[in-house]
């Protein structure tokens, strides 16, 4: 095996690696007389076959795998030889006109991570904005339990169903005049408007009285779960056993119990700690921007403009994704397509930022440990249908840069946390407004800072060679913004008519979790 160096170009290179004919034709030989002592054939005793007749009859398989072996064989040992630190994938290829019986050309293609000194952790400064919980936020928040949580009360015989009420129904759905499947039910609640039934289903119950029976008809939508019933017209017989009006909801010690908790102090308890962790993910957004602005200051280095691409594919996905939501998309595409360079900018600048974490964090061992590891395989797994998790857990096993991008995000927090452990933080009480606030400008600011020319100071080189290891996808995230106040979730609603489960999706290669990119007002 012979390799030439074709390119070293910043963090660019490139080699050609040649396996001779001869070498690969001894490589065959020896995996044919590792597998002939198990081949069976008519006429000859168990490992008994000749070589050239196993050759002859698999020899066109063997020599593909083979050589598939002697080429990841070669990258592998190319990478540990000259201490490379791939930031991605290396793109690797078979020359053109390769047939059996002639040397493979192996052409390898990769960026290196660049050598960077890590930053000192000592003199970092850092406030965190906190936000007291108020009475009126937490008054707030339980009312929003119980408007989620309303109660109804039995309605004159004579009341006509309106908007808003309740109705507890017996209904049987049938296709072409036989019942389907899953299209049955008895003393199903449905409240008039809440959009829990198919479309068409509650508008059909309005004026209905208690004892009243009525079939209605109505087409399950194109994109239906069910596949048997999307796009089919139906009819439900319904039975109407009772139309319900809302009765007001008395926040007290019995409304507490209903939810399951013992009083209503202790649902107070709860409701405080959920709204201090609410905001408690906005204080630490803060905080990490803070952290961040301080990291980058006087680091300028060349980075991989794979991990560039790759981060700002993903922060073009999510603006992709929020201008469809708008009122005018193509008035929002057109916006952020104007302000393309910039997220570009945004995104060299997260991968510098995330070089510099990853840095701190080998020099000061920060590590995921393999319990962790477990957890976030299992985790991200439960995407997959059943029969499909554990072939993904396989493939997390065996593919290296999948694992990394998996472990990247968690592996980031825990060196953010280990910052915060050695920064000198100040405390701030202040308003949720404040903090958003807070938070909006640190966004705005580092569009600015990423706009604007790199400094020319750069960091300086490591003196010793770089450690093999696993290349890590290592762009500093942008947390998102959460919402102050969430609305507690709701109690499930009436399902619709039955559905089959969604098909799964098949196992691929992950890419690390969407990064929101910073609103740019």
């Amino acid at each position: 095996m012979a390799i030439k160096q074709t390119t070293n170009e910043g963090l660019k290179r490139g080699y050609e690696i040649t396996l001779t004919a001869a070498e690969i034709a001894a490589k065959i030989e020896a995996e044919i007389k590792k597998i002939a002592p198990q081949v069976k054939m008519p006429g000859f005793r168990p490992g008994k076959v000749p070589a050239n007749l196993v050759k002859k009859m698999h020899g066109e398989q063997i020599h593909g795998q083979t050589v598939n072996d002697m080429i990841r064989e070669s990258v592998d040992g190319l990478i540990a030889d000259e201490n490379l630190r791939p930031a991605m994938q290396p793109a690797v290829s078979l020359g053109e006109g390769y047939e059996e019986g002639k040397d493979a050309v192996i052409t390898v293609e990769l960026e290196v991570l660049p050598e960077v000194e890590a930053p000192s952790t000592e003199g970092l400064k850092l406030e965190k904005l906190t936000v007291p919980v108020s009475d009126e936020a937490l008054e707030e928040a339980i009312a929003n339990i119980a408007g989620s949580n309303k109660s109804y009360k039995d309605a004159a015989k004579t009341k006509k169903a309106a908007e808003g009420n309740q109705l507890i129904i017996d209904f049987v759905g049938k296709l072409d005049g036989e019942e389907f499947e899953g299209g049955k039910a008895e003393d199903a609640p449905l409240v008039i408007g809440s959009g829990a039934f198919i479309p068409g289903f509650e508008e059909q119950l309005v004026g209905v009285k208690t004892g009243d029976e009525k079939t209605i008809t109505v087409t399950f939508p194109e994109d239906y779960q069910a596949e048997h019933l999307a796009g089919k017209e139906a009819t439900f017989d319904v039975t109407v056993k009772a139309v319900k009006v809302e009765t007001e909801t008395k926040i007290d010690d019995e409304f507490a119990k209903n939810l399951g908790l013992d009083s209503l102090d202790k649902l107070k308890e709860i409701m405080t700690g959920q709204l201090e962790q609410q905001t408690a993910g906005l204080t630490r957004t803060q905080m990490k921007r803070q952290l961040l602005d301080q990291l980058a200051a006087g680091h300028d280095f060349e980075v991989p403009s794979q991990m560039v691409e790759a981060e700002f594919e993903q922060i073009w996905a999510q603006l992709q994704q929020e201008a469809a939501k708008e009122e005018d998309p193509e008035a929002a595409i057109k916006e952020i397509e104007a302000e393309k360079d910039d997220y570009k900018a945004i995104a060299e600048r997260r991968v510098r930022l995330g070089l510099l974490l990853s840095e701190i964090g080998q020099a000061n061992n920060v590590e995921v440990t393999a319990q962790e590891m477990q957890m976030l395989i299992q985790q991200a797994a439960q995407q997959y249908r059943q029969e499909d998790r554990e072939r993904f857990v396989q493939y997390i096993q065996q593919d290296p840069m999948a694992a990394a991008q998996l472990r990247a995000p968690l592996y980031e927090d825990k060196v953010v946390d280990f910052l915060f452990d050695k920064a000198e933080v100040t405390e701030r009480e202040v308003t949720l407004e404040e903090l958003q606030a807070a938070i909006e400008a640190d966004e705005e600011a580092e569009a600015e800072k990423a706009k604007k020319a790199p400094a020319k100071k750069k960091a300086p080189a490591k003196k010793a060679a770089a450690k093999k290891a696993p290349a890590k996808k290592t762009a500093a995230k942008s947390d998102e913004k959460e919402e102050a106040k969430k609305a507690p979730a709701k109690k499930p609603a009436a399902k619709k008519a039955p559905a089959k489960k969604a098909p799964a999706k098949k196992p691929a290669a992950k890419k690390a979790p969407a990064k929101k990119a910073a609103d740019k007002k």
